[in-house]
């Protein structure tokens, strides 16, 4: 049987690059060679594209890659030859590939595509629109206001503190990976706070600071889909929050628990509110939703990854092969699961007879 061609497509013109480069690693090293054929499809700090031989650095290393817009013939081109791709596995985190740009561009391709949508990676991109969305469902979240960069020098801190209290949380709002994030504890830390997400995003968020366990629930499958147990984040005590040095940098800086030690009726309603917000925000095949929980069992979202990491340390394969799905199995069910999704869009005609 003709094996399956799959391009993994990773990098990208986002401060969580790197962040990417190691999951496509994973995702490359763990895929069923037997099934599929792996093309690597790497994207720069720069937004060029390139076709790889290995995932390394520096990407420009690669064979520059051109695309042919044609729905009906979509081909990447390396300059010597065309390149026809069954599925596209977007390994991408944070802007400019978790978003909903790139998926925009693929499905003016006609390539199916591992993940959400264009709309369902927009809407949980933005955190703000997001949490919105969220709250008008009724399903918790952490008290927020949200502000333009034109807005900025009208954000007054008296106001913040008067309504959150201290401390409370300055993040950008299309970001992820806690790049920007800040925990305002005094007045001096404000304004650096303010021009730290400012300096990654447009927009930000300043929310009130959940006291909680922080969790994750990872989300597989589109009709029905699998909610995982919850694994806990347990940090040091030297991080006040799970920062970008504790997650990527820092290897004694958390503990990471599955299952978190909780409740059963604790983790059900983790569940539940994990498959409403997936189903609320359009996703599809997979999300990891962050979670907070109180010491007396409530519970809030904090927001909605369509992308999450694939590391070796990631909690989304985790949690998932802690469900009895290994890695390479969950890499063939993604895969499979966009390739259905393709043919089932197929029925739909673009044709329309009219008198015009």
């Amino acid at each position: 049987m003709d094996k399956i061609h799959v391009g993994v497509v990773y990098g990208g013109r986002s401060v969580e690059h790197d962040i990417s480069l190691l999951s496509a690693k994973n995702i490359l090293q763990n895929i069923d060679r037997t099934k599929y054929e792996v093309k690597l499809l790497a994207i720069d700090k720069d937004g060029k594209w390139y076709l790889c031989e290995s995932i390394e650095k520096p990407i420009k290393s690669g064979a520059p890659l051109s695309i042919i817009l044609d729905a009906s013939d979509p081909y990447f081109f390396d300059q010597t030859s065309k390149i026809r791709l069954d599925v596209i596995f977007p390994i991408l985190h944070g802007t400019d590939g978790e978003d909903g740009s790139v998926q925009g561009l693929l499905q003016t391709m006609n390539i199916a595509y591992v993940g959400s949508g264009v709309l369902g990676s927009a809407a949980s991109m933005d955190k703000i629109l997001a949490k919105r969305v969220m709250q008008s469902a009724d399903l918790p979240v952490a008290a927020f206001e949200a502000y333009q960069h034109h807005e900025k020098e009208s954000i007054s801190y008296n106001h913040i503190k008067e309504v959150f209290g201290l401390p409370f949380i300055i993040k950008p709002a299309n970001l992820g990976s806690s790049v920007g994030v800040s925990k305002v504890t005094k007045e001096e830390d404000f304004s650096r706070a303010i021009d730290d997400a400012f300096k990654y995003d447009d927009s930000i968020l300043i929310e009130e600071f959940i006291d909680g366990r922080e969790v994750e629930c990872a989300i597989l499958g589109n009709i029905n889909p699998l909610a995982s147990v919850a694994g806990e984040v347990v940090l040091s005590d030297n991080y006040d929050f799970y920062s970008f040095t504790a997650k990527y940098e820092d290897p004694d800086s958390a503990q990471i628990k599955i299952p978190a030690d909780m409740s059963k009726d604790v983790h059900d309603t983790i569940k539940k509110i994990s498959l409403q917000a997936y189903a609320l925000l359009n996703c599809r095949d997979l999300a990891r939703v962050d979670l907070f929980v109180k010491d007396d069992g409530e519970v809030f979202i904090n927001e909605i990854n369509t992308l999450p990491g694939f590391t070796n340390i990631s909690m989304y394969p985790s949690l998932i092969q802690y469900e009895g799905i290994g890695y390479t199995e969950l890499i063939s069910k993604l895969i499979e699961m966009a390739r259905g999704r393709q043919e089932e869009s197929n029925r739909i005609t673009t044709n329309y007879k009219s008198q015009l």
